[in-house]
Order: C-alpha cells, then sequence, then structure tokens
C-alpha cells in the first residue's frame, strides 16, 4: 500500500525543515569559538561549538574508515526510512511525521560528515556542574522523531488496544 501525495508532500515538507533548521543553526553555530562555553541559561544552557569525528555523543572517533562507515549507515537508514514511509497507511501520520524527523536529522548529520568531516555540535545542557553531552537540533530531531515512532508503536499494539485505551 502506498501514501497519498499530500502525505508524502507532508513527509518532505517535514524532512526539509528539519534538514534547513539543522543546518541553518550549524551554520550560525560555525560563528562561535571552539570549544568556547557562552552561557544561555546560567547553570543549565550553554552554547558550545565542537567538531564531532565519531558517532553519537562523541563514541567510536576515528578517522577515514569510520567517517565512510557512518556515511554508509546514514544513506541505508535514509533508504529504509524512505522504504519504510511508503509502507505506512494514510492514517498513520505520527508515524511518518517521527520517521520525517529521523531522516531530516540523519541527512543533518551525513551533510556535516560529508562537507567537514565531522558533525557540528553546540548545544550544552547541564545541571549546574553535571554536563550531558553536546549535541546539535540534528540530534535533537532524531531523539523527537524517534520518540514519536515508540509512542505511535505502542499506542497501536494490540496490548495497548485490548485494554480498552484506544485513541479517539
Amino acid at each position: 500500500m502506498s501514501i497519498g501525495r499530500r502525505a508524502w508532500i507532508v513527509f518532505g515538507f517535514v524532512l526539509v525543515v528539519t534538514f534547513v533548521f539543522d543546518q541553518g543553526s550549524k551554520a550560525w553555530a560555525n560563528t562561535l569559538p571552539l570549544h568556547e562555553r557562552q552561557v544561555v541559561v546560567e547553570g543549565y544552557w550553554d552554547w558550545q561549538l565542537a567538531k564531532n569525528p565519531g558517532a553519537a555523543f562523541s563514541s567510536f572517533v576515528g578517522g577515514t574508515g569510520l567517517q565512510i562507515l557512518l556515511g554508509v549507515v546514514a544513506v541505508i537508514a535514509l533508504i529504509v526510512i524512505g522504504v519504510m514511509a511508503s509502507r505506512t497507511r494514510d492514517e498513520q501520520r505520527l508515524t511518518r511525521l517521527g520517521l520525517a524527523m529521523v531522516a531530516g536529522g540523519a541527512l543533518g548529520n551525513l551533510v556535516d560528515r560529508i562537507r567537514d568531516g565531522a558533525v557540528t555540535d553546540f548545544i550544552r545542557w547541564h545541571w549546574h556542574e553535571h554536563d550531558w553531552p553536546i549535541f546539535n537540533v540534528a540530534d535533537a530531531a532524531l531523539l523527537v522523531g524517534a520518540v514519536l515512532l515508540l509512542v505511535d508503536g505502542v499506542r497501536n499494539s494490540p496490548r495497548w488496544k485490548g485494554r480498552g485505551m484506544v485513541r479517539a
């Protein structure tokens, strides 16, 4: 079953908006001094430009081979997401929204890897002295998209529906 034209337009729109917002925010972030914290909300939120040559949260830092591997994984993921989106039913809006956000985030980070050899991160959240990993808009879109997919999966599971918790 294939989704309708309107559903593809919405999917594409969300993907493009996510990608453009990510790349625009990274262009701005690249004007910040590297590794220097700039306070946004004292004790909680800073801007801090960092270049991440590894995988998520600067894990698996490696050379060119890793960049190629991560790029190939991202391209495969984008293809799989496109196939998954094409197989959704028209009423599965939340699933398509989640897939579009994941695709937009994956594309944003893929473009960074191809262009710069590293992903631009710049959002630093912390609780006073406890720091969380630096991230970017693409990472946030990936997370929100994954949560939407999880919520929709749980909401549409037979077990959830069997308890009389069907959405209206």
